[in-house]
């Protein structure tokens, strides 16, 4: 009978044992919690938009480029404004130009073609450009010139597509300033 005392007691020790140690029991202990709240991260943007644009003659008159024939001695100019967007706390873009070739359909010798000059109220740009906190406005301008020392029927219906002039905003991390 003694055993059977000594094995139950064993037992039962053992079983309140393992209830302590594998959470059946009250082992106190200090717990908390806490969250926090960090807030929302929202994006900034970039994007160029083209506006309306205008050709005019070496005098200043507005012309018609559907309907309009150059003749040896015309400079024409094209200008349009491009509402640039520039939004971000460490933001900023080079804006640049593409799709002007030297002569397209002329003789080389007889046109002049400028790259798009592009300038913010006046002055050139100087990239890369910076947000402002409105929509900028960058203006594009294209010389067009048919030289007068053209000779003979040189060039006579000969055309220039200025269909694919295409301007482009890319982000940039300028140096020294920040924004790296």
């Amino acid at each position: 009978m003694k055993n059977t005392t000594l094995i139950k007691g064993s037992a039962a020790i053992a079983l309140g044992a393992a209830l302590l140690l594998g959470g059946g029991g009250t082992l106190a202990n200090w717990n908390a919690a806490s969250t926090q709240t960090p807030g929302t991260i929202v994006a900034g943007d970039l994007n160029v938009v083209n506006g309306a644009g205008v050709w005019k003659d070496r005098l200043g008159a507005t012309i018609n480029i559907a309907t309009y024939k150059v003749v040896p001695g015309d400079q024409l100019t094209y200008t349009q404004d491009l509402n640039v967007t520039l939004v971000g706390d460490k933001m900023a873009a080079a804006i640049a130009t593409s799709g002007i070739s030297a002569t397209n359909g002329f003789t080389p010798a007889n046109v002049t073609v400028s790259a798009p000059v592009l300038t913010v109220a006046g002055s050139a740009v100087s990239n890369p450009l910076r947000p402002t906190g409105a929509t900028q406005t960058v203006t594009s301008t294209i010389t067009f010139e048919f030289k007068a020392a053209t000779a003979g029927r040189a060039d006579v219906s000969a055309t220039y597509n200025f269909n694919n002039v295409g301007f482009t905003l890319t982000q940039v991390n300028a140096t020294g300033d920040g924004l790296s």
